[in-house]
C-alpha cells in the first residue's frame, strides 16, 4: 500500500511557519473527510432505512395478498385460480420477509455501525485535539508577550522568575498538545481508509448471504410454479390483446359517426321524432325552488319504469321514484327563458315537476313517451303496437279531407237554432251552398297558436297608451266603460284551444276545419295546457277576461266577427272568425277555437243577439220589439235559448253565463 504523508513530531516544539503550513494542509484534509463521512453515513442510513421499509412492506404485502379473498368483488367470477396463486405467493413473501429482516440486521451491524464509530471516535478526537492545540498556542503566545516586556532592572528578578516559569509551562503544554494533535492527524490517514472499506465489506457480505439463503430456500419446485404462473399471465395477455383489438375496432366505428351524435340540437327545425315510445331514459334538468322567487336547475338521469318516472343521481346505485305517471298529463311550458321545458301534472290537477330536455327531439319524445305511459299502454299485451295505432289515428286526424259531404248531411246547429224565430239571420244560409275544399279554407302548413293572442299586460299597455300599469294586474273600471251602457252582457267560462289564419269567411265550414286541425295538432304534439278565461259577450264586443285578476286578455269588436258556429258533435266546442285590419292596408282573417263549460249554441246565440242589437240600435222601435221578444225571469233578467243551463254547469260563473242583463 503506498505511503502516506506525515507530520514530523520533532518539529512540533519548534512550531515553525513551515510546520504550521503543513499542519493547515492536514487540517483541511480532516475537514473534507468529516464532510464526506457525514454524506456517506446519510447514504448508508438510507440503504438501511430502505431495507427496514422492505421488511415492513413485504409483511404488509403478504397480508394484502391474503385479503384478496375477502374483498367480495362484484365481478369476481372465475377468481378461484387467482386466489390460490396469491395464497402461495403470500407464503413466499413471508419467507422473503425473514431474509430481509436478517439482512437489515447485518447492514446495521456491519455497515452503518463502523462508519458511525469512525465519525464519533476518530473525527471527533481530531476535532477536540485541534481545539486544545489552539488554546495551548494562545496561552504560549500570551506568556511570551509578558516575557518580552520584562525590564532590565535587577529589582524585578522575582517577577522575571515567575514569568519565566509561566513561559516554560505554556511551552510544555503546547508541545504536548501539538504532539497529540500531530499523532492523531497522522493516524487519521490510515483510519480513513479502513473506515471507507469496512462498511462496504459488511454490505457485500450481507447481500451475498441474503442471496445464498434465498437460492437455497427457493428450489426447483418454485421454478416450476413461477413457470406455470408465467404461462397463465401470458394466456391472459393474449386474451387482453384480442379484446383490445376488438375494442379499437369498435372505437373507430363509433368515432366515424356523424356530427349529429355530438351536437345536441343539430336538426332543430325538423327532427326525426319517435312518437311510439313506451320507455324513455336520458339526462334532464330538474327545476327546484330554493325560495319564493329563486330556483335552481340540477342535471339528473331520468328513466321510466312501468308507470313510474325514476331519477338516479350520479354515483347512486339505484334510482328513486319521482312521480307516478298513470293518468297524469304532460305539456310543454315556458319557464325562465329556457328552451325545451315541459311540465308533468298529477291526475288531480296539481302542478308537478318541470323538466328541461337538451333538444327539441328529446323534448317531444319525452312528452310522447310520458303521454303514452299515462294512458297505461304499457299494461297491454303489445304496448308498442297499441302506441303505433294511437299515433297513426292522431296522424290521420290531420290528413286533409276533400269533401264536407258528411257534414252537409246534418245541418249546423247554429244555423237551425233561430230559423223559426229570426227570419233575417245572416249566419243561416237558406239555400244550398257549394262546399269548398280544405285547401280553399286554410292554407296548408298554416301555423297554429295555442295561447291567447295578447298577454294581459301587453293588451292593457296597448289600450291604455301611456297610462301606468297596475302591478297586481287588475283592470280599472273605466277601462271598458261601454260595458256599463251595453244592452247585452253575457258571461261564459271558456278555455282557449288555438287560433290560426284562414283564407275565407264566407262559410262556417272554415270554423269546422280549424277545429279539426287545432284538435289534431294538440293530440299529435301532446299539448294539454289550456288557458281558462271568461268570455264576455256584449252588444259592442267580445272580451276574454282573466278569471283571477279580471284583466282583459283580448278584445274583439263585434262588428269584426264575421262567422261563428258550434261543433256539430262536440256541443262544447265553439269558434268564430275575426276580420282585423293590417298596417299594410289589407285585412287578415283568423279563426279562434274555444271549449266552453256550457253548450256552444248558447255562445252563438248571444253573439247573434249582440249583432242584431247593433243593427237595430238606430231604430228605437225595432230595438224595443227585439228586447220584448226575449223572455224575462222573475228577477228581471233575460233568459237565452228559452232553456235552463245544463246540469253539469252548476258553478256560479256558469249559471251567470245563462243570463243577460239589459
Amino acid at each position: 500500500m503506498p505511503a502516506v504523508d506525515k507530520l514530523l513530531l520533532e518539529e512540533a516544539l519548534q512550531d515553525s511557519p513551515q510546520t504550521r503550513s503543513l499542519l493547515s494542509v492536514f487540517e483541511e484534509d480532516a475537514g473534507t473527510l468529516t464532510d464526506y463521512t457525514n454524506q456517506l453515513l446519510q447514504a448508508m442510513q438510507r440503504v438501511y432505512g430502505a431495507q427496514n421499509e422492505m421488511c415492513l412492506a413485504t409483511q404488509q404485502l403478504s397480508k394484502q395478498l391474503l385479503a384478496y379473498e375477502e374483498q367480495n368483488f362484484a365481478l369476481g367470477k372465475g377468481d378461484e385460480e387467482v386466489i390460490s396463486t396469491l395464497h402461495y405467493f403470500s407464503k413466499v413473501v413471508d419467507e422473503l420477509n425473514v431474509l430481509h429482516t436478517e439482512l437489515a440486521k447485518q447492514l446495521a451491524d456491519t455497515m452503518v455501525l463502523p462508519i458511525i464509530r469512525f465519525r464519533e471516535k476518530d473525527l471527533t478526537e481530531v476535532s477536540t485535539l485541534k481545539d486544545l492545540f489552539g488554546l495551548a498556542s494562545s496561552e504560549h503566545d500570551l506568556s511570551m508577550a509578558k516575557y518580552s516586556r520584562l525590564p532590565k532592572k535587577k529589582e524585578n528578578e522575582k517577577v522575571k522568575t515567575e514569568i519565566v516559569k509561566e513561559v516554560a509551562a505554556a511551552r510544555r503544554k503546547q508541545h504536548l498538545s501539538s504532539l497529540q494533535y500531530y499523532c492523531a492527524l497522522n493516524a487519521l490517514q490510515y483510519r480513513k481508509r479502513v473506515a471507507m472499506m469496512e462498511p462496504m465489506l459488511g454490505f457485500a457480505h450481507g447481500q451475498i448471504n441474503f442471496f445464498k439463503k434465498g437460492a437455497e430456500m427457493f428450489s426447483q419446485s418454485m421454478d416450476s410454479f413461477l413457470s406455470s404462473v408465467a404461462d397463465m399471465v401470458q394466456s391472459i395477455q393474449v386474451e387482453l390483446e384480442a379484446e383490445a383489438e376488438e375494442m379499437r375496432a369498435s372505437q373507430q366505428e363509433l368515432l366515424s359517426l356523424e356530427e349529429a351524435v355530438y351536437t345536441p340540437d343539430l336538426d332543430a327545425a325538423a327532427p326525426q321524432i319517435n312518437r311510439n315510445l313506451i320507455q324513455k331514459a336520458g339526462y334532464l334538468n330538474l327545476r327546484n325552488k330554493t325560495g319564493l322567487v329563486t330556483t335552481t336547475w340540477e342535471r339528473l338521469y331520468f328513466f321510466t319504469q312501468g308507470g313510474n318516472l325514476m331519477c338516479q343521481p350520479r354515483g347512486a346505485v339505484a334510482g328513486g321514484l319521482i312521480q307516478d305517471l298513470d293518468n297524469c298529463s304532460v305539456m310543454a311550458v315556458d319557464c325562465e327563458d329556457r328552451r325545451y321545458c315541459f311540465q308533468i301534472t298529477t291526475p288531480n290537477g296539481r302542478a308537478g315537476i318541470i323538466l328541461q330536455a337538451e333538444s327539441r327531439k328529446e323534448n317531444e319524445e319525452w312528452i310522447c313517451a310520458i303521454n303514452n305511459i299515462s294512458r297505461q299502454i304499457y299494461l297491454t299485451d303489445n304496448p308498442e303496437a297499441v302506441a303505433i295505432k294511437l299515433n297513426q289515428t292522431a296522424l290521420q286526424a290531420v290528413t286533409p279531407i276533400t269533401s264536407f259531404a258528411k257534414k252537409q248531411e246534418s245541418p249546423c246547429p247554429s244555423q237551425n237554432m233561430k230559423s223559426s224565430e229570426v227570419e233575417n239571420d245572416k249566419i243561416v244560409p237558406k239555400a244550398a251552398v257549394i262546399i269548398p275544399e280544405a285547401e280553399q279554407l286554410i292554407a296548408p302548413g298554416t301555423p297554429i297558436q295555442f295561447d291567447i293572442v295578447l298577454p294581459a299586460t301587453e293588451f292593457l299597455d296597448q289600450n291604455r297608451g301611456s297610462r301606468r300599469i297596475n302591478p297586481f294586474g287588475e283592470t280599472e273600471d273605466e277601462t271598458f266603460p261601454e260595458t256599463e251602457d251595453s244592452l247585452l252582457q253575457q258571461m261564459f267560462i271558456v278555455r282557449f284551444l288555438g287560433s290560426m289564419a284562414v283564407k275565407t269567411d264566407n262559410t262556417t265550414e272554415v270554423i269546422y276545419e280549424a277545429m279539426r286541425q287545432v284538435l289534431a295538432a294538440r293530440a299529435i304534439h301532446n299539448i294539454f295546457r289550456m288557458t281558462e278565461s271568461h268570455l264576455m259577450v256584449t252588444s259592442q264586443a267580445l272580451r276574454l277576461i282573466d278569471p283571477q285578476t279580471q284583466v282583459t286578455r283580448a278584445n274583439f269588436e263585434l262588428t269584426s266577427v264575421t262567422q261563428f258556429a258550434a261543433h256539430q258533435e262536440n256541443k262544447r266546442l265553439v269558434g268564430f272568425v275575426v276580420r282585423m285590419p293590417e298596417s299594410t292596408g289589407g285585412e287578415s282573417l283568423s279563426t279562434y277555437v274555444f271549449e266552453s263549460n256550457s253548450e256552444g249554441e248558447k255562445i252563438c246565440y248571444a253573439i247573434n243577439l249582440g249583432k242584431e242589437i247593433i243593427e237595430v240600435q238606430k231604430d228605437p222601435e225595432a230595438l224595443a220589439q227585439l228586447m220584448l221578444s226575449i223572455p224575462l225571469t222573475n228577477d228581471g233578467k233575460y233568459v237565452l235559448l228559452n232553456d235552463q243551463p245544463d246540469d253539469n254547469d252548476g258553478s256560479p260563473s256558469e249559471n251567470r253565463g245563462a243570463e243577460s242583463e239589459a
